[in-house]
């Protein structure tokens, strides 16, 4: 029988003598609290989530892109294990009634979490994101992109002006994404180019790059930081998120001035990252002019080999496929059916005249996205749809990741 992620943090508990009434003891608190962080990270897990309940402190762990219950500490504890995780931030310990943030830093392990703390109604809510330790971050070939999605992004990495935008929610690797371009550049670059970041928070350490940690609120957010930062002298910008409409018009005037710059916003598709710019009051000739590209990419479960061929029609969750498989769940996947993720993407580029001429013209995504589609981009429907049909993952991921609002064919 298959260990579920919360069987295997239960087995780790009653190894290391916390399970019972030791679990009970707030004296074994700090070493409780080392352990759930360290058995996270050997799941996999990019997030740990304590929510207080009225009776129990609840821990989830998102894990490949979804949270599962794992366990439920003493309501006793509540307040211990979060001033512990608040003690290992360096946050105060005695504000429990407004938001917190701050860094645990394992140099040792070679990793660093973020720790978020949250007040609600029972109590603080906290939130630990698990960076990738700086030796861990993958490369441009290894992030699973088609080959010629792959040599396009290359290529538009070579450029020496520009934008590149990652694009896409939340957890879909915008972030590995983009240090796996910065890496690419300073591997393949032939001559040494000034690199410099702006980001919230520092995840990696690029060697190479000079990196700046925005602090917003003491007023060094990305506009006024990227304002000073093309005196600096540099090539390839890196701006960690396009948040704001000043920000925006500052990332266009750096490309339309001679610099690289590579930068994520949260959007749907890469045609309404497009289409989302021009709302904000970008003008479509800074689109046209400066845009290299927009990669939009979110990320699917992959199928473990104890998938099992599919043939009920609900299944398909009305997906346009002809043969499909279904998870089912065995050791090596601790049950889910899905081991480890690939990215479904779509890269968006401006050298179509169609393309060009609907920015031009201020259409919608819709017509965009049509412009792009008959001028040869794949979209990231028709990704999915062929990664179904070829069993990568499975309907009922794909509706989970894209959702049911499945554009029409040819629309």
């Amino acid at each position: 029988m298959s260990l579920t992620p919360a069987d295997s943090f239960a087995k780790d508990l009653a190894d290391n003598q916390l399970a019972g009434d030791a679990l009970n003891n707030p004296e074994n608190v700090p070493r409780l609290v080392d352990l759930f962080l360290n058995s996270a990270r050997q799941h996999g897990t990019t997030d740990i989530h304590l929510i207080p309940r009225a009776a129990s402190l609840e821990m989830n762990w998102r894990i490949n892109g979804v949270l599962h219950l794992i366990a439920e500490f003493p309501d006793a504890l509540k307040a211990n294990i979060v001033s512990r995780l608040k003690v290992l931030a360096e946050l105060l310990t005695y504000h429990a009634d407004v938001p917190q943030e701050g860094r645990i830093s394992r140099g040792e392990q070679g990793f660093e979490m973020r720790v978020s703390t949250f007040p609600s109604v029972h109590g603080e809510k906290a939130v630990i994101r698990l960076f990738i330790g700086s030796g861990d971050y993958r490369t441009l070939s290894s992030l699973g992109y088609p080959d010629e999605t792959l040599e396009e992004l290359k290529r538009n990495l070579y450029e020496t002006s520009g934008v590149i935008m990652l694009t896409g929610p939340s957890g879909s690797g915008k972030t590995t994404t983009a240090y796996a371009c910065l890496r690419a550049i300073v591997e393949d670059s032939p001559i040494r180019r000034a690199i410099s970041t702006l980001e919230d928070p520092i995840e990696s350490i690029i060697p190479a790059a000079s990196q700046s940690q925005i602090r917003p609120s003491r007023g060094f957010d990305y506009a006024v930081a990227l304002k000073s930062l093309l005196r600096q002298d540099p090539e390839v910008i890196l701006v960690g998120e396009i948040r704001d409409t000043e920000t925006a018009q500052l990332v266009f005037q750096a490309a339309l001035t001679g610099h690289l710059v590579i930068t994520t916003f949260h959007a749907g598709s890469a045609s309404e990252a497009v289409s989302r710019l021009l709302d904000m009051g970008i003008e479509p000739y800074q689109l046209t002019s400066g845009l290299l590209c927009a990669l939009n990419q979110q990320l699917a479960r992959k199928l473990c080999s104890c998938a099992q061929a599919g043939s009920d029609e609900t299944d398909k969750l009305g997906l346009d496929v002809e043969k499909f498989q279904i998870p089912t769940g065995c050791d090596n996947c601790d049950g889910t059916g899905y081991a480890g993720r690939f990215p479904i993407i779509e890269l968006l580029t401006l050298d179509a005249r169609e393309i060009r001429q609907s920015i031009l013209n201020r259409m919608d995504s819709g017509t965009i996205d049509r412009a792009a589609i008959q001028s040869g981009m794949i979209s990231r429907w028709e990704m999915a749809r062929t990664c179904v049909e070829s069993g990568q993952t499975s309907p009922a991921e794909i509706r989970r990741i894209l959702g049911f609002r499945q554009p029409k064919a040819g629309s």
